[in-house]
Order: C-alpha cells, then structure tokens, then sequence
C-alpha cells in the first residue's frame, strides 16, 4: 500500500512536471514570435503546432481521467483512420519519398498503435485486453497494405513504427522500473538526431555515408546540408520562421518545393537558432519525464513513450510535425498517457 506521504510527494512532483510543461510550452510559443521580428518570419506555423500539442495534451489528461480504457481505444481508431482514409493530410506537393506525407501517415499510425496498446494495459478484463491487443496488431497490418498499396503513401515506414511500438509495449510489461527505459528511449531520439546532423555536416564515413543516400535521397540530404549552413550563419536567432524556401538554394530549385527541409531539427536550427533547438529538446525531455512520473502504470507509460519516441525519429528524418493532426494526436497520446484515472483502483504508483 502506498502511503499518504508518498502520495503527497508525487502529487508535487506531477505538479511540478505540470507548471515545467505550461513554461516550456510557453515558450516554444513565444520564441518563433522573438526570432520572427525584424526579419519578415512566419511564425504561425510553430504557433498552431504549438497550440494543437497543448490542445491535445489538455483533452488528453481530461479524457484519459474519465475514460482510461475507452479513450485512448477510441484515439487509435481515429488516429487509423485518418492515415487511411486521408492520405493527403495538407496541402501542397506530395514528398512520398522516403518520409514526406508518408511521414505524417507512418506517425499517425505509431500513434495509433501506441493508443491501442495504452488501453490494453488499462483494462483489467483479459478478454477486452485480448481484442484491442488485436486492433494494435491489426493497425501494424494495415500499415504494412497501406506501404503495399505505394501509389497512395509511399512508405514502409508506418509498418515499421508500428511493429516497432508494438514490440516494445509487449515488453514494457515485463519491466518493473520505468527510469532505465525512458533514459533509452531518450538516447534513441539523440542518437538519430546526431546521425541526421551527421549527414548534414558530411562527416560520416564514406560506407556509412553512402549506405544512407539512398533511402534519405540526394535532395533531402543537400536540404538538410542548406538548412545546417543557414543555422552556422545565424546561430541564436536562425534567418526567421517560416523562411527556409526563401533561403535555401535547393528548396527554390525544386519541382515541388514546399519550403521546408524536412527534418524538424534542422528546420528549427535553420529558422529559430539554436534557441529553438534546445526548445524542441526540452519539450521532448518535458514529456519524457512527465511519463516518468505519472501515476499508471509502466506499460502504459512505456507504450507512450515508444510511441512517441516513434514519432521523434520520424520527425527528425522527415516532415511529419508540420501537419497539425500528428501534433494533436501526439499531445493527446501524453496527455492519455499522464491523466490520474478517477476510477478507485486504476492507478499505479511510477517506478523508478
């Protein structure tokens, strides 16, 4: 039994993760807005990303305390359906290759998976538990067609984020402490993101070099290696949001530019500075440690972060945090994933 002063303190903890939240969420929002002035920027982009992943974080902390099990249930069949039966998720070219709008589908589909998985481990009915284990497997499936199908999306990579979350959300119910697990889900992202910067500032070996061009593309590479020169130029401030297109070379040069280099990293490198870099890393460790200290139990904690964490390395490699139904959906898996359930007996103290 868990004692009045434990409860106490991790009721101060969760506070104390909630107000680190609303101070870096805030500002996230206002960075784009010092970083824009003076230099024609554009920041509402940043600013609806912003918004949609505290929207969501809001209703998911909110659904996930009346609903624990039928919430996040009913987030993965919208998250699915979304990435099938909307393809196209905005406006503009269509960059299927590797992870343009096909990195907004393979997101949503991690997500998804993630979802499903969150309310397995929620309920307590094993054949419940049974059946929406099955909807996560089934969501891998219909990733894996929707990669088959090429035409519509283009990538395999919904498939393999899926089949990865589901993985590691089988495991996480194996794990009693959550620390070790949320520091490796934190090494993941880094390493990916230092192997994107890698490529960018063409200091891999030339094996190691050449084995990525071709899934990456020439074109996205000599983008990010655009978007890396622009960060060494202005490296606080970045040349302004929303600005890319208008400075890089390649971006202007390209049949169907969208103006973006399609790594979140190095976009925020490029139009932010360094500033909006340590931003975007905060937020990801904010969430990270908020999963850490909720009060459910580890797998499902474990399962978000996966989730995630999923959507982090898609993120780094492609263009998936511009569309606003990947942020909301990514703020409403942590916010399902932070709730206190109201119903007795449905809570799990966090472990260590």
């Amino acid at each position: 039994m868990t004692s009045a002063a434990d409860r106490d303190a991790d009721n101060d903890r969760r506070n104390v993760s909630d107000v680190v939240g609303v101070v870096v969420l805030g500002a996230c929002a206002a960075w784009p807005l010092i970083s824009a002035t003076g230099r024609d920027g554009r920041p509402e982009g940043i600013l609806l990303a912003v918004l949609a992943v505290a929207a969501g974080y809001a209703a998911g902390r909110m659904s996930g305390a009346l609903l624990p099990v039928a919430a996040p249930g009913a987030g993965a069949l919208a998250a699915l359906a979304f990435a099938v039966a909307t393809p196209r998720l905005a406006p503009g070219p269509q960059f299927a290759t590797p992870l343009g709008h096909a990195g907004a589908v393979a997101a949503l589909l991690a997500l998804a998976t993630g979802a499903a998985c969150c309310a397995a481990w929620a309920t307590p009915v094993p054949a419940l538990r049974l059946g929406l284990r099955m909807l996560a497997a089934g969501i891998a499936v219909a990733a894996a067609g929707i990669a088959v199908a090429g035409a519509a999306v283009g990538s395999a990579a919904g498939c393999a984020a899926s089949a990865v979350v589901l993985l590691c959300s089988l495991a996480a119910g194996r794990m009693r402490r959550r620390g070790p697990a949320v520091a490796g889900l934190a090494l993941v992202a880094a390493l990916v993101t230092g192997t994107v910067w890698a490529v960018a500032a063409d200091v891999l070996p030339d094996g190691l070099a050449s084995a990525l061009a071709g899934p990456l593309t020439e074109h996205r590479v000599l983008l990010w290696r655009d978007a890396l020169r622009l960060a060494h130029r202005n490296t606080v401030e970045g040349v302004g949001p929303g600005r890319f297109g208008e400075q890089s070379g390649t971006a202007s040069e390209a049949l169907l530019p969208d103006g973006k280099p399609h790594s979140a990293p190095l976009q925020l490198a490029a139009e932010q500075g360094l500033v909006g870099v340590l931003l975007l890393a905060t937020a990801f460790c904010w969430i990270l440690y908020a999963l850490w200290r909720s009060p459910r139990s580890t797998p499902v904690t474990l399962t978000a972060g996966a989730a995630l964490t999923a959507l982090a390395v898609i993120a780094a490699v492609g263009n998936a945090l511009s569309f606003t139904t990947v942020s909301a959906g990514a703020g409403l898996l942590a916010g399902l994933a932070t709730a206190r359930p109201w119903a007795a007996g449905t809570t799990a103290m966090p472990g260590g």
